[in-house]
């Protein structure tokens, strides 16, 4: 893809649903954990909904937008992480779990919402239709990327949501050692994207879920 008009308009479609996917993902943790007893997000601004306290200019950014551009199937990327103080928490072990969840629980609510931007992209009377097609295409952009982060953070890999629920699901011990991968967890993911492995796991994933919700907001593409 080289075409700088066509690559502005695909990155038109896709920064919306990236930003707030990668936004709403990192609120949900601070938000969660202030609710089980940690209120280190709350007291330094983060459970603000907007973008600007949350960006990282390479994971928000560059990433996501230079994966647009050379026209990857799959485009993810990452917030500034929410600080969480997991021994402030009320139950650390079980609450946790909860904590780690509530990322991907919005990343699914938010591929929810876009399928409703969908279905009113394809039901909008005559005089907006105009609208219809950006709605729908920033609508199966929404999903995509949600269902993409959803998945992806689901990876039983730390400090991946999915390492700390596995953290937390493991008896003491084994957790404890368990989590000593943390510090080699990105390094591990990056040999699982460079190998095609990642791919080859989250492709099928993903695919069948893009579908079904593609589906249910009758979207005009599959």
């Amino acid at each position: 893809m080289n075409d700088p008009v066509q690559i502005i308009q695909i990155i038109s479609i896709w920064a919306l649903p990236v930003l707030f996917a990668i936004t709403l993902h990192e609120v949900a943790h601070g938000w969660m954990a202030w609710r089980l007893g940690d209120p280190t997000a709350m007291l330094m601004g983060r459970l603000s909904l907007n973008p600007i306290r949350h960006i990282d200019p390479i994971g928000t950014i560059l990433l996501p937008a230079g994966l647009v551009a050379i026209g990857s199937p799959f485009v993810f990327g990452w917030a500034k992480p929410v600080p969480v103080n997991f021994d402030g928490l009320k139950n650390p072990k079980r609450d946790s779990i909860w904590v780690s969840l509530a990322g991907p629980g919005a990343n699914l609510g938010m591929a929810l919402f876009w399928v409703l931007v969908i279905w009113l992209g394809g039901h909008l009377p005559a005089g907006a239709a105009y609208f219809a097609e950006p709605m729908q295409l920033m609508g199966m952009a929404g999903i995509t990327i949600n269902l993409v982060l959803m998945v992806l953070n689901l990876i039983p890999i730390p400090p991946l949501d999915g390492g700390r629920v596995a953290a937390g699901l493991l008896p003491g011990p084994l957790s404890y050692q368990f989590s000593k991968l943390e510090p080699y967890g990105f390094i591990i993911l990056i040999v699982l994207l460079f190998t095609g492995v990642l791919g080859t796991f989250m492709g099928p994933i993903v695919s069948s879920l893009r579908q079904l919700f593609f589906a249910l907001g009758g979207a005009p593409m599959l």
